[in-house]
């Protein structure tokens, strides 16, 4: 029986189970003996026998484990050794006792620190304490939360919005109530994980358009026309630093009557007009039928949110499971959503300087020989290529004070791995130009 469950077709390019596969596997081999024993008269005598093989079959699953934690290792892929901050999220910070240059922060406005901020956050601890207490359909609302949803909506341009605890669970959850198998979902081949997942969970037919290719994207949406078509891009591209062309998608659905959703996370604060994101940056407003995005980066607090018109949003609070089954973001952080957001769309300054900033450092990258990816935006990866050169680079750069994330594959393409350098709007020129000093003292193996 053993050598039935597990003798199976379903293997990876590498030859071995897939990870679906061996769990699959064990729960089939469970539940089997469980049913076949626990119902006969040779129980409890046999259930020494029982345990002996489900141990076996949980070190078989162990054994999968270190297999592919090996695979990981071996090939510079491995995750895991985190940098812990002992100071706030700053331009500067204390890592391991050290003073580190911090490179790779989605505190693009540099708000995580500012004191309106912790004083809206310790105003609404005070007066409504430190949790939520409950999901939103049953006891975790507050009229924060109501606030905050009207804000946002006003601040996109939409009838109405929603709010999730993290904007991972708003992709999952709203592309997942969305579609199902009777739809075609159009997914740009670098959109965030958190967009692959929902439409793997919905069901739907998932059709990969190659990166940015509105040509590519045109020839698929022909090709497979029908009623329940939604095309789906990030309006920034978070590993890339680029951004998408959303008038000609916008064109493009029209043409073919799809739906669009765009995932503005990292142009939320950033772009746009006072900072309301990608969408407005292109005049859409009113034109992409869904918009989410994060409270995580430029505003500096933390959750998700669904925007658009009010019947969407209805529907979405009644059948996007993420939301419906999860716990509410406490006031705190409501609260401090809110202020942010009021900061942002009142301070152009800093948004134009963080700009300037970002333009000025791309440009000293790119003269000094370097492949740099992206415009308009913060993110300024610098490609880089195997994933070893990128460790050893982040390792040496680590080494003179620079902690700046390694972005390896699964994340991006193989032979595409990176330092993901994003910039605050208060970094300064002379810790800047003390970083493309020791990225050209270092970065000679990738200088491309």
């Amino acid at each position: 029986m053993l050598t039935e469950i597990f003798n199976s077709d379903e293997k990876t390019p590498c030859g071995e189970m897939s990870h679906g596969s061996v769990i699959r596997r064990f729960s089939q081999m469970y539940s089997l003996w469980v049913k076949k024993i626990s119902s006969s008269k040779l129980y409890p005598p046999c259930k020494i026998f029982i345990d002996i093989y489900i141990a076996d079959i949980k070190g078989m699953v162990m054994d999968y484990f270190e297999k592919k934690l090996s695979y990981v290792k071996e090939n510079g892929l491995y995750r895991g050794d985190f940098k812990y901050l002992n100071t706030e999220q700053a331009p500067k910070v204390v890592i391991e006792n050290r003073d580190i240059i911090l490179l790779g922060s989605n505190n693009y406005l540099g708000l995580c620190n500012d004191s309106r901020l912790k004083e809206a956050a310790m105003e609404a601890t005070a007066k409504y304490g430190v949790g939520s207490g409950g999901a939103r359909l049953t006891t975790g609302s507050y009229e924060l939360h109501k606030k905050l949803e009207e804000k946002i909506a006003r601040f996109k341009c939409v009838e109405s919005s929603l709010i999730y605890t993290t904007g991972y669970m708003a992709n999952t959850g709203i592309i997942s109530a969305i579609c199902d198998r009777k739809w075609t979902i159009f997914c740009d081949k670098n959109n965030h994980a958190s967009i692959v997942d929902g439409a793997l969970l919905s069901g739907a037919r998932i059709i990969r358009y190659k990166h940015c290719n509105m040509g590519d994207l045109e020839r698929k949406v022909h090709t497979n026309k029908g009623d329940n078509n939604l095309i789906i891009t990030d309006g920034v591209f978070s590993m890339d630093g680029d951004v998408a062309p959303l008038t000609d998608i916008v064109g493009i659905a029209k043409k073919y009557g799809c739906l669009t959703m765009v995932d503005d996370a990292h142009g939320f604060g950033v772009l746009g007009e006072n900072g309301s994101g990608t969408v407005s940056h292109f005049n859409l407003n009113g034109q992409i039928d869904i918009q989410m995005g994060t409270l995580s980066k430029a505003v500096a607090s933390v959750g998700g949110y669904a925007a658009g018109k009010k019947g969407i949003i209805d529907y979405l609070k009644n059948f996007s499971r993420s939301f419906i089954f999860s716990t509410a973001l406490p006031p705190s952080t409501i609260a401090v959503s809110l202020k942010s957001i009021e900061i942002i769309e009142n301070d152009n300054d800093r948004r134009q300087h963080l700009k300037e900033l970002s333009d000025w450092f791309r440009t000293e990258l790119k003269e000094s020989g370097f492949t740099v990816s992206g415009e308009l935006t913060p993110i300024i990866p610098v490609i880089t290529g195997g994933a070893d050169e990128t460790v050893e680079l982040c390792n040496n750069l680590y080494a003179e004070g620079i902690y700046v994330p390694a972005i390896r594959p699964p994340t991006v393409p193989r032979g595409t791995s990176r330092l993901r350098i994003s910039l605050m709007a208060t970094h300064t020129r002379e810790d800047l130009q003390y970083v493309v000093a020791m990225i050209k003292k270092h970065g000679k193996k990738v200088h491309r």
